[in-house]
């Protein structure tokens, strides 16, 4: 036919099934308020999905053999199950996103559109699209949504084994020679104690005094780190400061045991850093954030762990604006790891060795002093 625009459906109040197919329509119109529950407008010229905001009924449509380009309009139908776009001039990945939110959306299909040439187009449409069963006529198997789901919202201990997959891929790649860290025995691991928790917690407070405190046991253990120094911090003594560069030359060299990622810099545990501290005979205390624990527990030493954790969150947010190191998006986001943590110590009992409240330093420290008596049998 040559219909070029829709006209007249107004008075059709009992309309469920609409075909239109094979006609010149430029735009979707004149659909308003409509019962319709299956529209087929395909092989006609539409150049947008626009037009169907009002069909609250919609169960399936096809779009097919059209000249769409952006998928903006299909968003808000939630009972539509069923969506074919074959053939149109579809070519971004983010015009899924008008579809992310269709409840009931489980048949796709995006044959013979220019985003398919995309390297990621298939795992990222079913990441995105998590509930289609169907996608270009193919069925979607759980396995390809796992890996879609672990390739780009990993869960953190997926992150964490692939962190230690790295590590430990890289390490037997460098010629190989006895580790002083894995000398203890068969039925020990080399000692390591890790104290963990948010940001300026006072985690590396406390570490460094059990460190001096327990001398002759323990020695601090600097992380390399590619964030520039706050105030007061030390190269060698806090961390290692180093730039991206250096730090990836040190993951591909095998340099390090774990490593993690947070507020967009990278840090991580070095194989000499440890080595070093096992040759003078004493173990090695370190403080991480979770990411990095979790990484680390992925490996052959099975770290004490103790969660330095603020409990009154009002002080410790205005502890962080008084520091003056932070901007507000990083508060933000430091005060809300702490339900993290105490979530992850509701869930996983055992995870942590030990909690300590970090309101007041000194307190925790004469509790910290006490746990580490306890644990070298003082």
């Amino acid at each position: 036919n040559d219909v070029e625009e829709i006209k007249g459906l107004e008075k059709c109040p009992s309309l469920s099934h609409l075909s239109l197919a094979h006609n010149k329509l430029f735009a979707i119109g004149g659909l308003e308020n409509l019962p319709i529950k299956i529209l087929n407008l395909s092989f006609n010229q539409l150049e947008k999905a626009t037009g169907l905001e009002s069909l609250k009924s919609l169960q399936k449509l096809d779009l097919s053999f059209n000249k769409i380009t952006s998928l903006q309009g299909l968003e808000g139908h939630e009972l539509l199950e069923t969506i074919n776009l074959e053939s149109n001039q579809i070519s971004e990945l983010h015009e899924l996103q008008w579809m992310e939110d269709l409840p009931l959306l489980r048949v796709l299909n995006l044959l013979k559109n220019p985003l398919q040439e995309q390297a990621d187009y298939w795992l990222w449409t079913v990441f995105t699209l998590l509930r289609v069963t169907d996608l270009d006529l193919q069925k979607v198997s759980v396995e390809e949504k796992v890996a879609a789901v672990n390739k780009y919202a990993p869960p953190a201990e997926v992150v964490a084994a692939e962190d230690h997959r790295t590590h430990l891929v890289c390490h037997m790649l460098q010629p190989q020679r006895i580790l002083n860290s894995t000398l203890p025995g068969f039925d020990a691991s080399y000692p390591m104690l890790v104290l963990v928790g948010p940001v300026a917690c006072g985690r590396r407070e406390l570490t460094h005094r059990i460190c001096r405190q327990f001398n002759n046991f323990f020695r601090y253990g600097p992380c390399h780190t590619t964030r520039a120094a706050y105030f007061g911090e030390e190269n060698r003594l806090d961390f290692y400061f180093i730039s991206e560069e250096a730090f990836e030359q040190m993951v591909k060299s095998g340099k390090f045991i774990a490593t993690y990622k947070y507020s967009g810099h990278r840090y991580g545990l070095g194989r000499d850093t440890v080595e070093s501290i096992a040759r003078e005979g004493l173990a090695t205390c370190v403080h991480l954030e979770i990411e990095g624990l979790r990484s680390l527990k992925c490996t052959h030493f099975k770290p004490r762990c103790i969660l330095a954790i603020p409990r009154d969150k009002g002080k410790y947010e205005e502890h962080l604006r008084r520091t003056g190191l932070f901007s507000r998006p990083e508060i933000e986001e430091a005060v809300s790891r702490v339900d993290m943590y105490l979530q992850v110590n509701q869930d996983f009992p055992g995870y942590f060795d030990a909690v300590l409240n970090t309101d007041d330093l000194d307190e925790a420290f004469t509790e910290l002093n006490l746990l580490m008596r306890m644990y070298l049998g003082m």
